[in-house]
């Protein structure tokens, strides 16, 4: 990892009874795009509202920059932070909402000019300086929050669920360009979203957010592929569950009884036999051939999704399961198919995790 901007240590904070964060250890670098991934109500815009400073941790430290800034005002911790409803001045024209920041430091109107000038170019804003928000389209004024967040050249930008209000070929490319600025200006940026689309497409490291605990943290394709808890592999992905008895264990890996088929995966959480335990595949390892373990049934519907296909397969046993692959893999004619993965695709973990 780059240099540390953001260190985050031992930070807790309750509202209540209800703990919205509890001791979260973070660090982020230099030039990192850090995703908080998690459902509603997991603590992850209670997260950056305290490194924003709109918070203040109950136990804990914040560090950005080498500075403690644990106590200190937002306008004082150098940062940038861009909300999910623009809250964009109605009456200021868009070259006034984005130098506000600017305005608010006492920059002198030199300065004001070279940082709009610089930042209007960056996100694509040229010509539109005059306009006022009621004038712009959804990516236009989501551009102008962006520009606001960035005109005093930050040395970190918050972004809360910034793309929530788009719709869905305009957040695509906002994904995109919201990479690209990163990228460019080799700023960490700290996004908030529970969505994972969103997550894996722009950040480099993410952690997952439940109940004001870190789940897990670390490198996306990491998390994605090799989870640590039940619930970042029912999280992540379009996983496939099934829940039976461990018969067997052997050098890490678990054997299911699943309604009658046995079924091959990693264990986690010291599964041992005579265990209940649930077992998670994603659709898009799921391989529609015969093979040692395959599973026999029939294709029931086909979801089209462009470039790939959902496959909802009946099993013999009667149960329903979603494979994920081309729209071409269908096979031709009626009767039986096979489906079978690798064990090395599979995670299985104690039934009361699930």
């Amino acid at each position: 990892m780059s240099e540390t901007v953001l260190t985050l240590t031992g930070v807790s904070k309750h509202f209540g009874d209800i703990s919205a964060a509890d001791d979260i250890n973070i660090d982020v670098g230099q030039t990192e795009f850090f995703a908080l991934l998690g459902p509603s109500g997991s603590g992850k815009t209670t997260m950056l509202r305290m490194i924003a400073g709109l918070e203040t941790p109950d136990t804990g430290q914040i560090v950005i920059g080498g500075r403690d800034v644990t106590r200190l005002p937002p306008y004082s911790r150098g940062i940038g932070m861009v909300f999910q409803d623009f809250l964009l001045f109605p009456h200021k024209t868009v070259g006034e909402n984005i130098s506000f920041p600017l305005k608010m430091q006492r920059k002198s109107k030199v300065a004001q000019e070279e940082n709009l000038d610089w930042v209007v170019n960056l996100v694509h804003l040229e010509g539109l300086e005059n306009r006022y928000p009621h004038q712009l389209s959804g990516g236009q004024k989501q551009r102008v929050a962006l520009a606001r967040g960035l005109v005093s050249r930050p040395s970190l930008l918050l972004l809360d669920e910034p793309l929530a209000n788009l719709d869905l070929e305009l957040r695509k490319e906002m994904e995109v360009e919201i990479r690209r600025f990163q990228l460019e200006l080799g700023i960490p940026f700290v996004y908030v979203t529970h969505n994972q689309e969103e997550a894996l497409t722009m950040s480099d490291r993410m952690a997952i957010m439940r109940d004001g605990k870190m789940e897990q943290v670390g490198e996306k394709l990491s998390l994605y592929h090799d989870p640590t808890s039940a619930f970042v592999a029912s999280f992540l992905g379009s996983p496939n569950a099934f829940t039976g008895e461990v018969i067997a264990v052997e050098d890490g890996e678990v054997t299911l009884d699943w309604i009658g088929h046995k079924i091959h995966a990693r264990g986690h959480g010291g599964l041992k036999p005579g265990d209940n335990a649930v077992c998670y595949v994603k659709s898009e390892k799921i391989q529609m051939h015969a093979g040692p373990g395959a599973m026999t049934g029939t294709i029931r519907d086909v979801i089209f999704k462009g470039q790939y296909a959902d496959f909802r397969v009946v099993l013999k046993n009667g149960q329903e399961i979603t494979v994920s692959g081309s729209h071409r893999a269908r096979p031709e004619g009626e009767g039986d198919m096979h489906v079978t993965w690798k064990a090395e695709h599979a995670d299985a973990f104690p039934a009361s995790e699930g």
